[in-house]
């Protein structure tokens, strides 16, 4: 299904297998992708690139999920959906993401198409 409005995704994590599998099925899915190894680069390219939605790992170099997180509830002026993706399995964790306004906290690993359907609901609000 192609996606006529071209919406920016931004994908933050520092597994290069799950950046390389999620941008291609959210590409196929008619998405533009952007991508970031690290919470440093993956703040500066939002900042850049204003996405519509951002999928973030919660462990990452430089920058952690939560921390990249907070500089876009405090920097970015649109708003914008969030997902965490993690492989770590504490409550406490997924309650501060859900503080700071994530959208959905996904528990790696996650099946790529119910993450693209995921992507597809929120954006199709917008």
């Amino acid at each position: 299904m192609e996606n006529p409005t071209r919406q920016t995704v931004l994908i933050v994590d520092d597994d290069p297998d799950i950046l390389d599998s999620v941008s291609f099925a959210l590409e196929q899915a008619g998405y533009s992708v952007l991508t970031a190894n690290n919470g440093e680069d993956g703040l500066r390219l939002a900042k850049e690139h204003h996405p519509s939605l951002a999928i973030l790992d919660m462990m990452m170099p430089k920058r952690s999920g939560f921390l990249v997180i907070e500089a876009l509830r405090e920097e970015y002026s649109e708003p914008i959906h969030l997902i965490m993706m993690t492989a770590n399995e504490g409550n406490r964790h997924q309650s501060y993401a859900e503080l700071l306004g994530v959208a959905d906290y996904i528990h790696k690993p996650v099946a790529i198409n119910t993450l693209v359907e995921r992507v597809n609901e929120l954006l199709s609000q917008d």
